[in-house]
């Protein structure tokens, strides 16, 4: 989908928040944390060719950084995985795959918001959950921590996809999320409870205007300008869920509209 190009001085911006920039790219695990708490909320491994803050790009430190074919020999695609599983194991920012399959982190102070426009209540989830999911989520109530091979065993999934499928899932809704990776003796994740490890963020309830008003508000923060329907394809929100979050904004002044669907940061706010 072609977009308009931006004005330089909102390039610029980006780099400067995002970190598309050689002297301050990040290459510590702390680096990585400050920089998630900073945006609010970034992809792990898009590239240039998506918009909104990553992990990768930040790595790389450039504005134009494309992931290669083979990843598997490429140094900065390979110190950004091994971030990942770092900041999964220290759990200080919430990571997760969120709608569309999003590998995404999240900083503390935002997860109210996601899990209100994201999550799904314990009273709805025998009418939005998948019977698979269902069942994954009832072996880690009573376990509350199972690596992929276990979980999937006691969960009387046979169909490997259909178990993938069910933990994409629970990811999506925010009710399970990995909380370590082995690679031996062989490779797995452990899964737990999104709720064991942030109980209060997830227990605190959030109404979903003011949900998409934060949300929109991280990223208008860091971008200086949202284009049409950027903030939805960066999020995964509906567009008519990112212009409220992107109208209640300028209602309050944090925003200015100098065009349909588009949204820049009013000079108070900058």
């Amino acid at each position: 989908m072609k977009t308009r190009p931006l004005p330089e001085e909102i390039e610029d911006h980006r780099d400067e928040s995002w970190l598309r920039d050689a002297t301050r790219q990040v290459d510590s695990v702390a680096a990585a944390e400050a920089f998630i708490e900073r945006v609010g909320f970034a992809a792990c491994l898009t590239d240039a060719r998506r918009p909104g803050p990553s992990l990768y790009v930040a790595v790389c430190g450039r504005r134009d950084a494309v992931m290669p074919r083979n990843v598997q020999t490429d140094p900065e695609a390979a110190l950004t995985w091994r971030l990942k599983d770092e900041l999964i194991r220290r759990g200080n920012v919430y990571y997760g795959k969120l709608t569309g399959g999003r590998a995404t982190f999240i900083a503390r102070r935002l997860i109210p918001a996601f899990n209100a426009v994201c999550g799904v209540r314990r009273s709805d989830e025998a009418e939005r959950l998948s019977p698979a999911a269902r069942a994954i989520l009832r072996v880690l109530r009573h376990e509350w921590e199972m690596g992929t091979a276990d979980l999937r065993t006691d969960a009387g999934i046979d169909d490997r996809r259909t178990f993938t499928r069910a933990l994409d899932e629970l990811q999506a809704a925010m009710l399970v999320i990995p909380s370590a990776v082995y690679y031996e003796p062989k490779f797995t994740y452990i899964w737990t409870l999104a709720v064991s490890r942030f109980p209060g963020e997830l227990r605190r309830r959030m109404p979903r205007d003011r949900a998409l008003r934060e949300i929109a508000r991280a990223f208008l923060t860091g971008a200086g300008m949202t284009l049409r329907g950027e903030l939805a394809r960066v999020t995964g929100l509906t567009r008519a869920e990112a212009g409220r979050g992107n109208r209640a904004l300028v209602a309050e002044g944090f925003a200015t509209s100098p065009a349909v669907g588009v949204y820049e940061l009013s000079a108070r706010a900058r």
